[in-house]
């Protein structure tokens, strides 16, 4: 045979057990770190706009439902449900947690002229 078995040698210096099994969790619990503030913190920082959000909706405001649909706060019925109007005469009884965002109109900017030398 061309190949000679190898046997594994131990290593002259002994590793301590406690950094052993630290060196095993380390990669989890820094995998962790970086989920939790790349993932959740931002995740728990939308909810908590979110829900701010919803808690100070009051008549009259402009508002986007999870639907599309672009309505006026006509009345708060109770704290899981808006009454939101999406045309004239046109009402929607919607559950609160649907509202996704306050609609604000976009100011409209005037046209650019371009002067042309003649």
């Amino acid at each position: 045979m061309f190949i000679t078995p190898v046997f594994a040698q131990g290593t002259a210096q002994a590793v301590s057990p406690n950094t052993d099994i630290l060196m095993q969790i380390l990669p989890f619990a820094l995998i962790f770190i970086v989920f939790y503030f790349l993932l959740l913190r931002p995740q728990q920082t939308k909810l908590k706009q979110q829900k701010a959000m919803l808690d100070s909706l009051k008549k009259g405001d402009e508002v986007v439902t999870s639907g599309g649909l672009i309505g006026t706060v006509f009345r708060i019925v109770n704290d899981d449900e808006v009454i939101v109007e999406i045309a004239p005469d046109v009402r929607v009884r919607t559950v609160r947690s649907t509202v996704t965002s306050l609609y604000k109109i976009p100011e409209a900017t005037p046209p650019k002229t371009i002067n042309k030398a003649s």
